[in-house]
């Protein structure tokens, strides 16, 4: 996926989840910042940020920040919308008959649906932002959902569906993600329960660049 209309800032503060304040060429400017994780090792003040400047002229900001430079390890992509975006890339090059985004199953909605032949196929994406000593981590905050998502998944391979959980490491020289059990056991708990009944765990390497994330075959 690519973007455009890329701005360098500096990042200054983040009065809540939504959206933060950064420095552009001495200006301060609230911008929107496209991921609601914590990302407390990648967002404080100084920290090389990139924006994607916004064409709607309505918008209350004019900018999504959408990657921060981490000492150490390089660029990261935090665009939460960014994982899904590739993987439906992805998944359109695997010969499947059949793709549908956002499938509800049970109580669940799902990220794909995918068909092949007679099989039928739910999958969920995970994008993973947080390194600590080489490897990837998910989650950065508790994340309830997706510990519902972990065991509606687990039910569906007993129900006939072939079941995966992608993590989507938007991280350059991250090839392993592991349960950040620190910040949300039940997470970890669901994540190998389900593995342990079947589900497939995959873990899914990006090229990170300014203006695109894209999968490294």
């Amino acid at each position: 996926m690519k973007y455009t209309n890329i701005q360098h800032a500096k990042f200054i503060s983040r009065p809540n989840r939504f959206e933060a304040y950064v420095d552009i060429d001495g200006k301060r400017e609230l911008i929107h910042v496209k991921n609601t994780g914590r990302m407390k090792e990648l967002l404080y003040p100084g920290a090389s940020v990139i924006l994607e400047r916004s064409d709607n002229p309505k918008r209350k900001t004019a900018y999504d920040m959408i990657g921060v430079y981490k000492e150490g390890l390089g660029l990261v992509n935090i665009d939460s919308q960014a994982p899904n975006k590739v993987v439906y890339e992805w998944l359109k090059k695997q010969d499947y008959d059949y793709i549908k985004p956002e499938y509800t199953y049970g109580d669940s909605r799902f990220d794909f649906y995918m068909e092949k032949g007679s099989d039928r196929y739910l999958l969920e994406v995970k994008g993973c932002t947080l390194e600590v000593d080489g490897i990837g981590y998910f989650p950065d905050a508790p994340t309830e959902r997706g510990v519902k998502h972990l065991y509606e998944l687990t039910d569906a391979l007993a129900a006939g569906y072939k079941c995966a959980v992608a993590f989507v490491i938007q991280m350059p020289g991250i090839s392993e993600v592991r349960a950040n059990y620190q910040t949300h056991e039940a997470f970890g708990d669901a994540l190998e329960y389900a593995r342990s009944r079947g589900v497939e765990v995959i873990m899914l390497q990006c090229q990170v660049s300014e203006d695109s994330l894209e999968f490294i075959s």
